[in-house]
Parts: structure tokens; C-alpha cells; sequence
């Protein structure tokens, strides 16, 4: 059976969640702490703007793309934050640049300009599949992050998705879209 990518649904929390916490409890791949609750990443996905994306073989979750305000400021919402997170078993098959991919398409279709990319170093293998589909370096952060008893940088890319027109369209919710 092939994998599907599709839109996360409220009960694919628990596992997105399994999917997670593996890299808020051992990596400095993200910044968080402590890992989400069930009840917060269902908060986190309940934006009819910013999809989240599940793949899935044969019921099982293999990882997530999510999507997230680039800022809080009414100015920024043509503009993205992306994640993309597979299970270790996952890693390695080709999996998370079908999974970006898809996710980089929807964002297009809904009239996003820009997504970025917020990369805790060093992590070559996400540095490697944004570049891969489009990403480029625009800046370092040194030593903003500390965990796992050490300081971290962080690297931001972005891909611009559209071109800036002069009367952007707002972008358009993801529930009615076809993947």
C-alpha cells in the first residue's frame, strides 16, 4: 500500500503527538521543552488558515508537516512558519521531501508569498531537504537557544511561493482543498 498524505484530523493528535516528543525530549532540533499535550497540538491545529498534514501507511502516522503564523502582526499573513517532523523509522525513504512538498503546494494554492523554516543547528539532514525543494539560507542566529545543556544556533530559510502583487489576496482556507 502507498502512503497518503492528507489533512490531520483531531483524533491524529495522540500520534502526531508520538511523533513529537522524541524530538522536544532528546534533540535541539526544536526549542521546546516539554513536549505538547494532546489538547495543544489540537489547539495548535484548529487555524482554518495554516494546514497541518499527516502521513499515513496503513494507518499508522509516519510524521506531519505543520503550518504556523510566521508572526503575530496582521501585516505577516501572507508569509508562513513550516515544520516537518517523520518518525525514525520514517527517516531516510524520501518521506519528508513528499511530505514538505505537498505542504509547500497547499500553502501556494491558499495564496501564501513566503515560507520559512526555522532550523535548530547543526541538522544537515533538514538543512538538506529545504534546500532540496527550494529553501535558501538568510541568516544565522548564534547562540539564541539553550538546551540539552548547550547553546545553540539557528538557522532561518525561506522559499518565496508567489510573486508580491500590489493587492494580495487574503489567503484562502485549506478545509475545501484537494491535496
Amino acid at each position: 500500500m502507498a502512503v497518503l498524505i492528507r489533512l490531520a484530523r483531531a483524533d491524529d493528535a495522540p500520534a502526531i503527538g508520538a511523533v513529537y516528543t522524541p524530538y522536544v525530549q532528546s534533540t535541539r532540533i526544536t526549542f521546546e521543552e516539554q513536549p505538547p499535550d494532546t489538547d495543544e497540538i489540537v489547539r495548535r491545529m484548529a487555524n482554518p488558515i495554516h494546514p497541518w498534514l499527516v502521513m499515513v501507511d496503513g494507518g499508522t502516522i509516519l510524521g506531519y508537516a505543520s503550518t504556523s503564523p510566521m508572526r503575530a502582526r496582521a501585516a505577516y499573513r501572507w508569509s508562513v512558519e513550516t515544520g516537518v517532523y517523520l518518525r525514525t523509522d520514517a527517516q531516510g525513504r524520501g518521506f519528508g521531501r513528499q511530505l514538505l512538498a505537498s505542504h509547500l503546494d497547499l500553502l501556494t494554492r491558499q495564496g501564501f508569498v513566503a515560507a520559512f523554516a526555522t532550523i535548530g543547528m547543526p541538522n544537515p539532514a533538514s538543512v538538506g531537504l529545504h534546500q532540496a525543494l527550494g529553501f535558501n539560507l538568510i541568516g544565522i542566529e548564534r547562540g539564541c537557544g539553550f538546551k540539552l545543556g548547550e547553546w545553540a544556533d539557528v538557522g532561518r530559510w525561506q522559499k518565496d511561493l508567489a510573486a508580491r502583487e500590489q493587492k494580495p489576496s487574503e489567503p484562502l482556507p485549506f478545509a475545501d482543498m484537494v491535496l
